[in-house]
């Protein structure tokens, strides 16, 4: 019987790798490629990473002008944003920029992370495919070399995960790439960057690289026109779909006629399109323009400070608060048109029995802003802010036969209910409503997070709602607005000389029902005294009393 004879030099008889505590003799010729390749990162990439030609199989890599910009913008920058079409080599670049780092760095620590765990692992495969056709004589032990890890002697590491909040929680790492990081969910990735940012700002020289096709306006989107406004510290790049050797006119229309031109505008000119169908169309939400807040908290966004004088509407839709959909609220300034959101509230863990508590709080920093309360759900967030809270100007809604639900009533009507109850009447006609004001720049929106909203507020079912797996609480809070302005009610709300007719009107009701105080008379008639300087004297107590 033969013997298998292993190549100890190798890690686990592979012989394209090499194992740990291995000597390397190296000819004068190699040591003075080893130093060219470490200071000279793209003399590396041209001479020595081999990658997979869909059409010509391994070959080294040939970057591209773009791509080299691509890597050296990479080296020279912490914070980078690629927003790059598909099918770019966008990663084959940082594929070959962390090859570099790790084999001439040591205890360089990499995540890579994308959209789907079998995705991180695929670009890892890259990686580990690329690493295996170095010669021996430049490369790194191996300790590990698994489909989501590698380690290699020199201490630097790579992780391969799905992007999540608890992705690289408790880990130190030098680098971070984000792969198609659009399409992670909004939440996720919120998440991800509040979990992750301690870990970024550890180190002073930390690389956050995020590389990606644009899908729609998530916080991808966020992030691309803040760095592109220069609101960040991240370095924008781009590419455009011919830019690419081979790409013309006739490929474009060959791609537009195979699958269709939205696709193509999104995926290959990178233009940041929502969903098909939105409420509001596609072309107006493209204009829209976000501000940061000026003050944050719990949930509360506030964009403008409260104004002497101004009238303020704030319209609530209620969750269940149980961590699914959000508590949401806008507050918007209505003393003129074009209405201005100055503020919104969202949070999808405080319970109904608190809400009434931020809402009275918020509404009274706003000049005792007009409050309106969904109550589908919330009917106890509505009767503890006029009850309890005893809050002045909570809003109601009366039924008035075939015209439906009204805005305004009073108390003791039976048909008047406080806060609204959101019906396919009431919801038709803030759609509407809502769609005007945007497009006829009635109603501006500086907030991010309702924005993007919009993007996924799409017909469904002959109505409209976000999305399969998207919130739409702040859009509907913004649609019980819209609702409103059409009311005869609002017109009368937002009229200044007519709120302080109301106004007096109703202290003048007031006072004409208290109790009268009445008058005391004792049936004794009290004169005054005048003395001889003509200086008039009235009895203390009522008494009458002689002068000296």
């Amino acid at each position: 019987m033969t013997a298998i004879r292993t190549d100890k030099s190798s890690y686990l008889g592979n012989p394209r790798l090499k194992g740990i505590n291995i000597p390397v003799q190296m000819s004068p010729t190699e040591v003075d490629e080893y130093i060219k390749c470490r200071s000279d990162i793209l003399y590396f990439v041209k001479n020595y990473v081999k990658i997979v030609h869909p059409d010509h199989g391994e070959m080294f890599f040939e970057p591209w002008d773009f791509q080299e910009k691509t890597i050296t913008t990479i080296q020279k920058n912490r914070f980078v944003i690629c927003k790059y079409p598909r099918q770019t080599g966008k990663t084959t670049c940082y594929i070959a920029y962390i090859l570099h780092e790790i084999l001439f760095n040591s205890n360089m620590a990499i995540a890579i992370l994308a959209n789907k765990g079998s995705t991180a692992r695929e670009i890892l495969w890259r990686l580990r495919f690329a690493y295996e056709f170095l010669p021996k004589w430049m490369q790194q032990g191996i300790i590990e070399w698994n489909k989501g890890n590698i380690e290699l002697e020199n201490g630097s590491k790579v992780l391969a995960s799905s992007t999540s909040s608890s992705s690289v929680r408790g880990g130190t790492y030098n680098m971070i790439f984000l792969d198609e990081f659009a399409f992670v969910h909004h939440t996720i990735a919120t998440q991800f960057f509040q979990s992750v940012y301690p870990t970024i700002s550890a180190g002073k020289t930390t690389k956050v690289v995020i590389v990606s096709t644009p899908n729609g306006m998530n916080l991808f989107y966020r992030m691309w026109m803040d760095a592109e406004n220069k609101k960040s510290k991240y370095v924008p790049l781009s590419v455009h779909w011919s830019q690419v050797p081979g790409r013309d006119d006739a490929w474009r229309d060959e791609t537009i006629q195979n699958t269709s031109q939205e696709q193509f505008t999104q995926e290959y000119e990178c233009e940041f399109l929502g969903s098909a169908n939105t409420l509001v169309s596609a072309t107006k939400l493209r204009t829209l323009l976000f501000n940061n807040p000026i003050y944050q908290k719990d949930g509360l966004d506030i964009y403008e400070e409260p104004i002497k004088n101004h009238n303020y509407i704030l319209t609530v839709d209620i969750s269940e608060g149980q961590g699914l959909d959000a508590h949401a609220a806008c507050i918007v300034d209505v003393t003129e048109v074009p209405y201005r959101l100055v503020g919104k509230y969202q949070n999808n863990h405080i319970s109904p029995m608190l809400l009434p508590d931020v809402l009275a709080k918020v509404g009274t920093d706003y000049n005792e802003a007009d409050i309106l309360v969904e109550v589908n759900n919330g009917q106890d967030v509505v009767n503890i802010l006029h009850d309890e809270l005893e809050y002045p100007n909570v809003l109601m809604t009366t039924i008035k036969g075939r015209a439906g639900q009204v805005l305004g009533g009073f108390g003791v009507a039976t048909n008047s209910r406080l806060g609204i109850k959101m019906s396919k009447q009431v919801k038709r006609l803030g759609c509407t409503s809502l769609k005007t004001l945007i497009e006829e720049n009635k109603l501006l929106i500086p907030d991010f997070d309702i924005i993007s909203e919009l993007t996924m507020f799409v017909a469904k079912k002959g109505s409209f709602a976000a999305e399969d797996g998207h919130n739409d609480d702040l859009a509907m809070s913004l649609v019980i607005f819209a609702w409103m302005v059409n009311q005869a009610y609002f017109k009368e709300l937002t009229d200044h000389e007519l709120r302080k007719k109301i106004f007096k009107d109703r202290m003048t009701q007031i006072y004409d029902n208290l109790t009268p105080f009445g008058i005391i008379d004792d049936a004794v008639t009290v004169e005054p005294v005048v003395d001889r300087t003509g200086t008039v004297w009235w009895p203390a107590n009522g008494e009458s009393s002689e002068l000296f």
